[in-house]
């Protein structure tokens, strides 16, 4: 792993967080932060300040900014989680890595894998601690999924199969249909499926094929894309916006299987099947389950690396080229790409 320069912390110093983008998904981060070990939120930045302060008074926050780049020097806060719609992670994390401040950035990573790879490269040359918030990754079942993988349980995985769904609000006004905040259904949900698949195969897919149903305003409502790997794995995703689905996830093996129930994007149990035994195992989350990629995130920094092992690089890159040769065949663009 590619270790940072500067950064150090004394053992037991508490790691403070500033949080950009005050939203939904912020204040889940931030409950969530209580019961991470090592860290607390001192900063938060919006373009509304109102809207900064509201929640700054909420967590009991010291610092509210509506200028980012104050963020980015302010040398108390020592790390930046990005809560901020899809299309501004990328101006926000490169003016962070810029300053020299570590970056936890909501998934997507970025729009498309051209962002993605200037992101990581800009971190990789700057040697400052980037990583895609893929809480899902993080959790500790996924610790065991990962020990009976490296372990052979069910043999060399050749199948993957995966599907997330939601109801979301059908109003093309929202957020979830909007091009212009990456809406679709690929950018939200897929990446989880993708981003799994991915964790399994430890590839990238050698043969996309994809197909969606596109909604008025031009995103991805409903997708499906089958995927191919060098010697011969497969997997399959299903994503959508218009109804709840199962939603767990199978990895077959040529010994026997592994089933994440619905969700698996936070599961907190696993089935184990070898030669028709079933072995179950519970890992319940101690909060909402983003203590765990807050508690990775703070591991690398007092380690001083650049990267997370259970969410490299190298596999957020490979889900954004795979994103991208999907929205390419369903015909998904953004404005401005």
């Amino acid at each position: 792993m590619v270790r940072m320069k500067c950064i150090q912390f004394a053992a037991g110093e508490t790691i403070q967080w500033g949080i950009v983008g005050p939203g939904h998904i912020a204040r889940k981060f931030a409950n969530d932060m209580k019961a991470a070990a090592g860290g607390r939120l001192r900063a938060v930045a919006s373009r509304d300040m109102k809207r900064a302060r509201s929640f700054a008074d909420e967590f009991g926050v010291e610092l509210a900014f509506d200028d980012l780049a104050a963020l980015a020097h302010d040398d108390s806060v020592d790390i930046v989680y990005i809560a901020s719609p899809h299309p501004a992670h990328f101006e926000t994390a490169k003016l962070l890595l810029d300053a020299g401040k570590p970056v936890l950035c909501e998934k997507p990573l970025a729009v498309n894998a051209r962002q993605a790879r200037e992101l990581i490269d800009l971190a990789q040359a700057r040697r400052v601690f980037l990583m895609e918030a893929m809480w899902t990754r993080c959790l500790p079942i996924y610790a065991r999924v990962r020990e009976w993988l490296d372990a052979g349980r069910i043999g060399r995985p050749s199948v993957v199969t995966s599907c997330f769904c939601i109801r979301a609000p059908q109003d093309p006004t929202n957020r979830w249909f909007n091009p212009a905040l990456g809406g679709g259904a690929l950018l939200d949900l897929g990446v989880y499926n993708l981003a799994v698949s991915q964790l399994v195969m430890g590839r990238r897919p050698e043969h996309v094929a994809a197909t969606a149903r596109i909604s008025q305003t031009g995103v991805d409502e409903y997708l499906a894309a089958s995927l191919r790997y060098p010697d011969g794995g497969l997997a399959q995703i299903t994503c959508g916006l218009g109804g709840d689905f199962d939603n767990s996830l199978v990895i077959g093996g040529d010994k026997g299987f592994i089933r994440l129930p619905s969700r698996f994007i936070h599961a907190d149990e696993a089935v184990l099947n070898v030669d028709g035994k079933s072995e179950t195992v519970r890992e319940p989350m101690r909060a909402g389950g983003f203590e765990y990629e807050i508690e990775e995130a703070m591991r690398c920094l007092r380690a001083g690396e650049i990267e997370s092992s259970l969410m490299p690089h190298a596999d957020t890159l490979a889900t954004m080229e795979t994103m991208d040769e999907i929205r390419r065949q369903i015909g998904v663009h953004y404005p401005g790409e």
